[in-house]
């Protein structure tokens, strides 16, 4: 046998042992069977990245950590040989500095949190306080039954000063694109992009600025170097000299290696919370969960392609979906960002926001988000709701309360059945699940899928059964001194499984 054959041999032998398959030709050049189908199997690892949760000397922050169960071992995708390591599920502090108002340089690091939440088990909720200004961002990973659909909601409570809100964030997973729909660089707005690194080499970044009339001239905006295992924050106003824009559409990309990214946004009279990542572009948007009692609505969008896109706007109800009187459907000019207010969208029922393309032949692709206030004169609180994409598999968000979580189910299609499980406390509790229908075109509430005997805060965790594509949303109300204090989080997928080709290797008879 000639050295080459024995390479080639070699190299296919190599592949397969990487992806878990391998197609090879025999001497008398008759292909080898082909590589059965693909099977499902729970993912190995996770990785979450949570930000520098506030600024202010009087913030409270909590950590819950949750790993639902059912989805098996974890042990399954690309484990070698060797002995399988012990579980684990662990946040640890980055490296940085908290927002100074400057173009992500950083300072002082500052001191580690008093006890990132760790999970021992899947099913029970964990929590970690972290109280004051000097809390750091922090990175972590799952590993074997822990990592499949893993998540950390990261809840804090400001009660005064100019970040007075109640801001809540499930910690991303970390990426090379964002889209930041609703952001501002106006006057009365401080909106931070966060940047936390994982990793140990080094990232770097190019943030984008879009307003109304297209590209914001920038500066300082390509090439931002984040450290590895660090976190950059980044004052948007400081990155144009085009500042005071109400409606403002942030991309983050990255040119090496990975981030997490994240939007603070504080307004000196509304209040503040995080803006988290929408949906990636699409011809059609759901924004699903939009409080009841809203005082405020407004829409934000941003087209990034090369063609204009006409939108149909719809409102899910309870009963049916509505077109809203006077803002029936929005343009948005292709690289611009565009904005409507949505005056008494609501009408006293929780709703959610359904985006289609105006006419079903001219698809456009977007990016959405809305800025959503609850309250009156200064007793108002802001939050946003971003575009999300249907829960495929699973999706969890924790920390719920006994009262004041109202989990929003919209079916903008067909029909749909979905499991919800509210998880055992994390101090106390029975877990219990409840199969929904979501009708057709409309907008299911729970408020009273409450684990027995709760001790704690819980999680919500979506799965759906059958049927067509189910949105989701949790809205926490936590109200203080008069001020109706509310944070939106969306239901995106856990990805606790992958697809792993199934192994099939048949080299036949070598001569």
């Amino acid at each position: 046998m000639k050295r080459t054959t024995l390479s080639l041999i070699a190299g296919a032998t190599a592949l397969a042992a990487v992806t878990g398959f391998a197609a090879l030709t025999a001497p008398d050049g008759t292909a080898a069977p082909e590589a059965k189908a693909t099977t499902r199997l729970p993912v190995e690892r996770a990785g979450l990245v949570c930000p520098v949760p506030s600024t202010s000397e009087v913030a409270e922050t909590l950590y819950t950590s949750y790993t639902p169960t059912g989805t098996g071992t974890g042990t399954g995708a690309g484990s070698g040989a060797g002995k399988a390591e012990p579980p684990t599920a662990l946040l640890r502090t980055a490296a940085g500095a908290t927002p100074s108002g400057g173009t992500g340089k950083t300072g002082k690091t500052p001191k580690a949190a008093k006890a990132p939440a760790t999970v021992t088990a899947p099913g029970k909720p964990v929590t970690a306080e972290a109280d004051g200004a000097s809390v750091p961002a922090l990175t972590g990973s799952a590993t074997g039954a822990l990592a499949p659909g893993w998540t950390v909601q990261q809840t804090t409570v400001v009660p005064a000063g100019g970040a007075r809100g109640l801001l809540g964030l499930g910690c991303g997973v970390p990426d090379t694109d964002f889209w930041f729909p609703a952001a501002s660089t106006a006057k009365d707005r401080q909106d931070y992009v966060h940047l936390t690194n994982p990793d140990d080499t080094a990232a770097v970044a190019d943030i984008e600025l879009y307003g109304p009339e297209g590209l914001l001239k920038s500066q300082f905006t390509e090439g931002i170097p984040v450290p590895a295992r660090s976190t950059v924050p980044v004052l948007l106003s400081t990155l144009t000299s085009e500042a005071g824009r109400k409606d403002v559409t942030v991309h983050v990309t990255t040119r090496s290696g990975r981030v997490g990214a994240a939007v603070a946004a504080a307004d000196d009279k509304l209040g503040s919370d995080w803006i988290a990542p929408a949906a990636d572009p699409a011809s059609s948007a759901v924004l699903p969960g939009i409080p009841a009692d809203a005082t405020s609505v407004r829409l934000v969008a941003f087209a990034p392609g090369e063609e204009d896109a006409d939108l149909k706007v719809q409102l899910v109800t309870a009963s049916g979906t509505i077109v809203p009187a006077g803002a029936d459907s929005l343009h948005v000019k292709s690289g611009m960002t565009a904005a409507a207010d949505l005056p008494d969208l609501t009408r006293g029922a929780v709703g959610s926001l359904l985006l289609t393309p105006s006419d079903p032949k001219k698809p456009t692709p977007v990016v959405a988000a809305l800025q959503v206030v609850r309250g009156k004169g200064a007793n108002t609180e802001i939050a946003f709701i971003p575009a999300t994409a249907a829960v495929s598999a699973r999706a969890t968000v924790a920390d719920n309360r006994a009262k004041g979580s109202t989990l929003s189910l919209t079916a903008p299609g067909a029909e749909a059945r979905v499991k919800v499980t509210a998880s055992a406390g994390s101090a106390g509790g029975t877990p219990v699940s409840r199969t929904v229908t979501v009708k057709a075109g409309t907008t299911t509430v729970l408020t009273d899928l409450v684990p027995g005997g709760l001790k704690g805060s819980y999680a919500l965790t979506v799965e759906p059964l059958s049927g067509g594509k189910v949105h989701a949303a949790r809205t926490l109300a936590l109200p203080e001194d008069g001020v109706p204090m509310f944070t939106v989080q969306t239901f995106v997928d856990d990805r606790g499984t992958v697809e792993v080709p199934s192994a099939h290797q048949d080299l036949g008879v070598l001569d």
